[in-house]
Parts: structure tokens; sequence; C-alpha cells
């Protein structure tokens, strides 16, 4: 049996190549594409001023973050007509296949937040909604 040793990702040498989903960003430290990880995938994401994802869910998996930096709002449901808000120090957890759009509020500052999944991060792209249709919503 092959032992399995702690695996550290140094800054700068992180995975791009994780799924995306438009203006956010998503950069692996952990994740079965470049460590011995088989069941998560832990990252960071970001969204620069007034930017958003499109409409997307994250299939199976169980989605948790952290928000390290900025101003966000996931908006869901029916027509993603509900949101919920966090702020530096929020936690979230979004369920398996919930489409929703992730949202960073401030048009001025860049939005930061770790994520985990399990068991990979994986991304579903829906069809876009227009901007008008997120309430509160504006682009930089």
């Amino acid at each position: 049996m092959t032992q399995v040793k702690p695996v550290v990702t140094r800054s700068g040498t992180e995975d791009t190549g994780t799924a995306q989903s438009g203006d956010c960003v998503r950069v692996s430290g952990v994740s079965p594409q470049h460590t011995p990880a088989t069941k998560i995938w832990f990252g960071r994401v970001s969204n620069e001023p007034g930017h958003r994802s499109p409409p997307h869910h994250h299939g199976e998996a169980e989605t948790g973050g952290y928000v390290l930096k900025g101003s966000g709002r996931i908006y869901f449901g029916e027509g993603y007509k509900e949101y919920v808000d966090m702020s530096e120090g929020d936690f979230v957890f979004v369920p398996p296949f919930m489409p929703h759009v992730e949202v960073n509020m401030s048009t001025t500052d860049e939005l930061v937040w770790l994520t985990t999944r399990t068991p990979n991060n994986i991304v579903i792209n829906l069809p876009d909604v227009d901007d008008s249709e997120l309430e509160g919503y504006r682009r930089a």
C-alpha cells in the first residue's frame, strides 16, 4: 500500500485548469487535478468589481464558501429572484444541483472567497440571464 503524504500547493502554483463560469475565476489549491485528493476540491474564487458568473450549478457537489474580501450576492430560485448577501467573514452553503448566479456587488472592490466542493469542482453553465433581472446588481 502506497502511503499518501501531505502536499503543499505553493502560492503562484495553483491549478488554473479548473472549470469556470464567466467572470467568476476559480483557482484550485487542492483537487484531484494536481494533488492526491479524490473527494474534495478546494480553491479561491474571485470576481472583479461589478462582475458576475452566468447562471450555473455544481451538479451533485455540495459547496461551501467563505468570503475573504468584499461583498457578494448569490441569486437563486425561480427567475433568480431570491438572493443571499455575504460579506467578509461569512460562510455560505449551496446545495447540489441548485442553479445560481454569483455576483460581486461592489463596482470598486474585488470579491474573493475560498470555496470547497465534494467530490470535485463540477460546473454546469446554464443559459444566461439579463443583468436587469438581478435585483440590485450593476456592472462596474
